[in-house]
């Protein structure tokens, strides 16, 4: 006897949360994976003797997940959500239990690989299947929870890594592996619960997997990643590594390009950008991650650098932005479901975020916890209302047989623009940072010379790598260099704001239609599974 719910049933409100509970459960999971690992990155490069390699700890994880995350959508369409969601957490935990037990840097390195492949398939399936079980006009209160997951993650990511990390050992196991360990747990609670709730009829079709396309694809996007996230930073813009590197997608997105129209069953169907909404919300999702991801990654930065707050205490500053996101996810949601519009949530989210981080741009050594609470809650706020809204409207605007791909290829673009915004003001920090402080010293050096006593140009270069330098240097050379990162932050945060307000245009840009209520929502599922038995 089966337990799939045939199209036509109606779920409960306790059912849907049932099963959204093992959804946030999986997303929750990969989200924090995504910012665990870097307030413990000190801890467990002491341990491996691996500087030269830290940064791929993260990156590796970056790549694997960024460059799954469509092809999880385009599978699951093909295969069934509920196999497809319970392999990309069981890929997780092996994952997980492997980073957590590596004995070397390379191993560490390759096991966050793997754990990353299965966190591409949690981020995107997660929305998919929500928009499955949840018509449109019903499904803005449930995905305004998913808003506050990945607010909670934001926050709890680096303050667990810091927990973790500050102890040496926990449980006679070395602390940072819990980092990973914790994820055990919560894996298996998650692929209980969908075990036992998630039955979504699997429609049979005709199918031919694209492999030439998704190998394209996926090497197309490791290239941008290298080039973007570790060859430029590392080596220069210009270096032979980050040209070969961004030679090679543009090569390779080109011949995907062409693959693509020619394939049967496309991994990215192309007649997908002819769809207004498609095309409009991957412009807002890949802005709104570059806006974000590139702002907030440097207020921990100045709370550590400029403010001298711990990385935990940093983590703790972070939660008026957390409480912007939870709490205008879950009321910009309900306010979808009641009245059936959403194109006024973009907009105002937007805005906001613009306000925000012009107001970061005023920040300075002196300004007060208070002031910079409120900028954070306005970029929270707005990322709120945007983030859950786009994926209600591009999901209203697509057939039923591409919710998947459309759905993951929206999370793929935010992830994407995520990556591109981290390297470009990091970029831009690095740059000004060292413009700004030989020009501070000179200063100083021209109306006190005095205050330059003990600076050695070894410690000078050992400042780019580690502010705690700064210690060992004259109150008023302190105060120099202070300046010098506060004004490079300054030109961050005013680089952004263009970004976001790109974001704001592509926003009124989007057409508002009318979301498919219940009955219209089990209709287009019926229509979908009548088409592919046909």
């Amino acid at each position: 006897m089966s337990n799939q719910v045939p199209p036509t049933t109606q779920r409960t409100h306790k059912e849907i949360m049932i099963i959204l509970s093992g959804l946030m459960t999986g997303m929750l999971l990969a989200a924090l994976d995504q910012t665990i690992v870097s307030t413990a990155l000190k801890s467990i490069v002491e341990d491996f003797n691996g500087l030269s390699h830290y940064t791929w700890v993260v990156t590796a994880y970056l790549l694997t997940s960024t460059a799954s995350t469509p092809l999880y959508g385009k599978i699951s369409d093909l295969y069934g959500r509920r196999p497809v969601f319970q392999f990309a957490i069981i890929t997780f935990l092996i994952g997980s239990f492997a980073a957590g037990a590596a004995q070397t840097m390379t191993q560490l390195i390759i096991f966050r690989a793997l754990q990353g492949l299965g966190a591409g398939g949690l981020m995107a399936l997660t929305f998919v299947i929500i928009g499955d079980i949840v018509s449109p006009r019903e499904r803005g209160k449930y995905q305004g929870y998913f808003g506050a997951v990945w607010g909670l993650s934001s926050v709890a990511g680096p303050l667990l890594g810091g927990f973790f990390s500050d102890h040496h050992h926990i449980l006679g196991v070395t602390g940072w592996r819990w980092i990973f360990y914790i994820n055990l747990p919560f894996g298996i609670a998650a692929l209980l619960i969908t075990s036992a709730s998630l039955h979504i009829p699997k429609v049979k079709r005709e199918h031919k997997i694209d492999y030439a396309g998704a190998l394209l694809l996926v090497s197309g996007v490791v290239a941008l990643l290298l080039g973007i996230s570790v060859y430029g930073p590392q080596n220069g813009w210009t270096d032979t590594k980050t040209i070969i590197a961004m030679t090679i997608f543009v090569l390779l997105t080109g011949a995907f390009l062409v693959v693509e129209s020619r394939a049967t069953e496309p991994i990215l169907p192309l007649e997908l950008f002819k769809n207004h909404t498609f095309s409009i919300t991957s412009l807002l999702g890949f802005v709104i991650g570059a806006g974000m991801f590139g702002a907030i990654v440097m207020l921990p930065l100045y709370l550590q650098v400029v403010k001298g707050n711990s990385a935990t205490t940093a983590g703790l500053k972070l939660i008026p932005f957390m409480l912007g996101i939870v709490s205008m996810s879950i009321f910009s949601g309900k306010q979808i479901s009641k009245h059936g519009h959403y194109k006024r949530f973009p907009i105002v989210g937007l805005f906001l975020m613009i306000v925000g981080i012009t107001m970061l741009s005023t920040l300075n050594e002196g300004t007060p916890f208070w002031k910079l609470a409120i900028y954070a809650v306005l970029i929270g706020m707005g990322l709120g209302f945007s983030m859950q809204t786009i994926v209600i409207a591009l999901q209203n605007s697509v057939d039923f047989k591409d919710m998947g791909v459309a759905t993951s290829a929206n999370t793929f673009f935010r992830s994407i623009g995520g990556t591109i915004g981290v390297a470009l003001f990091g970029t831009i920090y690095a740059n000004r940072l060292a413009h700004n402080l030989p020009i501070a010293v000179a200063k100083l050096q021209a109306t006190n010379p005095a205050a330059l006593a003990g600076a050695t140009p070894e410690k000078f270069a050992k400042l780019k790598e580690n502010t705690s330098v700064l210690k060992t240097f004259t109150p008023e050379l302190q105060t120099s260099i202070l300046h010098a990162f506060v004004q490079s932050f300054h030109v961050v945060f005013l680089s952004a704001v263009p970004v976001v307000t790109l974001g704001l245009v592509f926003a009124f840009a989007l057409r508002e239609t009318p979301l498919r209520s219940g009955a219209a929502h089990h209709a287009a599922q019926q229509e979908a599974a009548g088409e592919a038995v046909g």
